[in-house]
């Protein structure tokens, strides 16, 4: 272990070295474009286009180019890329993820590799965590980018798909990462090749690359159309487990005893009925047997309300807004409007909460940030916290993390962990710093883990007489500006998280004299990352600072993760230890053993998620690819549909005549003739009884040609034939698709009871996903075949 730190420590001197000798040859540029007129300044980037054209590499045009850009930044921001800046862009241009500390002017970095990247014209895109960033960035850089004549881009949700494609067509975009996604997925549900928006996915970077590609991994983003709906099973299901109530019996109590009817495992947050509660649903539904293979409905029902009442927690995992229940991300503490849990999940929580329940829907496309980002042909990052992630980084994006050095002498102090026995006793010593501090006029910043924490302290504080700005989930529209303000003299800010991230936090007149902004950590995060964000909010460019975490043994990562220690040494608190100040090595130790434990699982269930859906990875880009080559044909499509229809001909005449003739199953090949291929009274003259398969399937191949020929010269305008063609294939690739996505889901969430038996659930997952595509292949050949030779031809056809 130490020999490969070692390695990435020495990789990443190395790097950086490489990268100071390019910056220098950015920096000999600086007087000598210091004397250009704007207009020859502006006149370098078609120099420089024409260059690529004849020959030259970016990487050749690297320096100029940087120089370039930083002499823009002066004449047209008033700001001038410090040395470490240009490491920072060489770094991106590279394509791996600057590590910058906060207030490390990233936003700046970032204008002189897009600005490179930029000059082929086939598009860059600069990825934002949401639209306000992609806004305000769009705004400031973009004027650099247009005086140097360059297009600039911006990609909102509420654009229009025309407004959308000229955004894409910039040489400079900014979007958010989820609009790039369904932007991505829609345009693969196109019948048009001009209602596509996007180009190639050509180059990105992210900003807050951690955010999207650690933290929303595992999000899939779902395109779902309107299924079946079941609101009176979510209602029923409800009201039952509302009157159960929870076994609290350790695992070595008597089973014989009644201790409840649902039990809790929290460590794995999962939830199910004791044989006490399968008893009572059973006679509160009337069954003889729960688990019946006609109960599943009501057993699936029964698993999400339980997890909805029991697992689910209001203004921690979601809130209910104007009677609505929406989810709030677990790692910044913002709602994540649009999404919903899935698998009747949300509809569980909106019966629980008595809210209008939604319709529940079907995946017609999804895809998840790992696969969509790795889509890109070049792909960096910007973060103030990536060193701790840097082998997911490497593994799955392969990118690497490179720390650059920080402009000035990093001053903040870090002080060691306080810890209290009670939730109680620690928000109390948390309230009493900050008065002290909010006393002498230090403005604090507060970082809490979840909405519930921050509306008790801001309680607190109301009752200690306190004025305070608080940024949760609840009002995240605001964010920005309080958290702006948070620098200011005095100023108290409870912020849920990373909320506001992205934003600077700026020293007020006098803040510095007295310290700096103070940072105060309520409770330590799952991940330590998430926790060097918080800290990395105070000591920007070498101001002062301070930094401390308050724990308690109540606190939600002690209960699940601190061990058998930890509670043995609560337990030996007596009652009026409530104020007593734990100060001991072996609980911070365990705090932080306990963190690196969740984050080996998170990057373990990652790593895992993105192995199955590779599977799906690869038959989605067969999928897509496919359907791209319908859509870009503007002759005929002749070359993919009589194939098709040929080797559905040969897999069905195969399957009835396997044998000899005496085994043949004549009706049901006839039958197959009839309702795909032919008239009935085409089918009549075929002699079933002395036909060889060779001379059957030749004769139905003739038919397929005078049937294709029929239709063409029905339809006297070939783009009307090509539009017939078009039509036909892509109604059915997209209706089987759409099943076949919910027929994996359902395969992924049954495949680990495989493992019981022994089998490696991936293997066969992969395997039976296999097969099934295989299936759906023939099933769309199938569909195709019969919709095409039975359609009959009509003027003004609709998809």
């Amino acid at each position: 272990m130490v020999n490969v730190l070692k390695k990435l420590y020495n990789n990443d001197k190395r790097e950086l070295k490489r990268f100071e000798k390019i910056a220098n040859q950015v920096e000999s540029y600086a007087d000598k474009y210091d004397q250009l007129t704007d207009d020859q300044l502006k006149a370098k980037t078609p120099e420089f286009r024409e260059r690529l054209a004849k020959g030259e590499s970016l990487d050749d045009l690297l320096p100029e180019a940087f120089a370039v850009a930083r002499e823009g930044a002066k004449r047209v921001l008033g700001l001038f890329p410090f040395h470490v800046q240009i490491l920072g862009g060489i770094a991106l241009h590279f394509g791996n993820i600057a590590e910058m500390m906060t207030g490390e002017g990233k936003t700046l970095t970032a204008t002189m590799p897009v600005y490179l990247n930029a000059l082929t014209s086939k598009g860059v895109h600069v990825v934002t965590v949401n639209e306000y960033l992609s806004s305000r960035d769009q705004e400031e850089m973009g004027q650099l980018y247009k005086w140097l004549g360059l297009t600039v881009g911006l990609n909102l949700n509420s654009m229009s798909p025309d407004e959308k494609r000229e955004a894409y067509n910039c040489d400079v975009t900014y979007s958010t990462n989820a609009e790039l996604g369904f932007d991505y997925l829609r345009d693969n549900m196109v019948v048009y090749k001009e209602q596509m928006v996007q180009r190639e996915l050509n180059y990105a970077i992210i900003d807050e690359v951690d955010s999207i590609l650690i933290d929303e991994a595992r999000t899939p983003l779902i395109i779902s159309g309107e299924a079946e709906q079941a609101n009176g099973d979510y209602i029923r299901a409800d009201r039952f487990v509302k009157t159960l109530k929870e076994d609290t019996s350790g695992d070595d109590a008597d089973d014989d005893e009644d201790h409840g009817d649902y039990k809790i495992d929290w460590p794995t947050k999962t939830i199910s009925l004791t044989r006490t509660g399968i008893q009572k649903a059973c006679d509160h539904f009337g069954l003889k047997n729960l688990y019946d293979v006609e109960n599943q409905k009501l057993v699936h029902h029964l698993d999400q309300a339980l997890r909805a009442n029991y697992i689910m927690l209001k203004d921690i995992d979601y809130v209910v807004q104007d009677g609505e229940v929406l989810i709030v991300d677990s790692f910044t503490g913002r709602v994540m409007s649009g999404r919903r849990y899935s698998d009747g999940l949300h509809q569980a929580i909106e019966a629980k909460e008595n809210v209008k329940i939604q319709e529940e829907s079907k995946t017609q496309a999804t895809i998840t940030y790992q696969n969509f980002f790795r889509m890109y042909k070049k792909l960096s990052g910007m973060t103030g916290t990536a060193k701790t992630e840097e082998e997911e980084f490497r593994e799955i994006y392969n990118m690497q993390a490179i720390t650059i050095p920080t402009n000035r002498p990093k001053i903040r102090q870090d002080k060691s962990d306080i810890l209290y026995p009670t939730l109680t006793s620690k928000l109390t010593a948390v309230v009493e710093e900050i008065k002290e501090r909010h006393a002498k006029g230090q403005p604090v910043l507060v970082g809490t883990v979840a909405v519930e924490s921050s509306e008790r302290l801001s309680q607190l504080l109301k009752e200690a007489g306190i004025p305070h700005a608080v940024l949760n989930a609840k009002n995240h529209a605001k964010e920005a500006q309080i958290i702006m303000n948070a620098g200011k003299r005095g100023a108290v800010t409870i912020a849920t998280n990373m909320a506001g991230r992205g934003t600077d936090i700026k020293l007020g007149p006098g803040v510095k004299e007295l310290g700096g902004l103070a940072v105060i950590g309520t409770e330590r995060h799952e991940s330590r990352r998430i926790d060097n964000q918080l800290r990395g909010r105070a000591g920007r460019q070498g101001d002062p600072g301070v930094t401390r975490f308050y724990l308690s043994l109540e606190d939600d990562l002690m209960k699940r993760f601190g061990g058998d220690r930890v509670k043995d040494f609560l337990d030996r608190l007596s009652d009026n230890d409530d104020e007593k100040v734990i100060e001991s090595r072996l609980i911070t130790r365990q705090v932080e053993s306990a963190q690196k434990r969740v984050e080996g699982n998170n990057y373990d269930t990652r790593k895992q998620t993105l192995q199955y859906d590779d599977v799906m990875r690869i038959q989605r880009e067969i999928i897509y690819g496919e359907r791209m080559r319908v859509i870009d044909e503007d002759n005929s499509l002749n070359f993919v549909l009589i194939p098709m229809i040929k080797r559905t001909i040969d897999s069905q005449v195969d399957m009835f005549t396997q044998g000899d003739r005496s085994k043949w199953r004549l009706d049901s090949l006839r039958d197959f003739i009839s309702s795909s291929l032919l008239r009935e009274d085409e089918v009549d003259k075929i002699n079933f009884k002395t036909i060889t398969v060779p001379e059957l399937k030749q004769k139905l191949y003739d038919a397929v040609e005078a049937n294709y020929n029929e239709k063409s010269q029905a339809l006297a305008d070939p783009s009307e034939m090509l539009e017939f063609e078009k039509v036909v294939i892509l109604r059915v690739v997209d209706d089987r698709w759409t099943d076949h996505i919910d027929a994996m889901d359902q395969l992924r969430q049954s495949i680990s009871l495989r493992g019981y038996g022994q089998l490696n659930p991936l293997v066969e997952y992969q395997d039976s996903g296999y097969s099934m595509f295989e299936e759906m292949i023939s099933n769309i050949e199938f569909d195709v075949t019969r919709l095409f030779m039975k359609a009959e031809i009509r003027q003004n056809l609709s998809r």
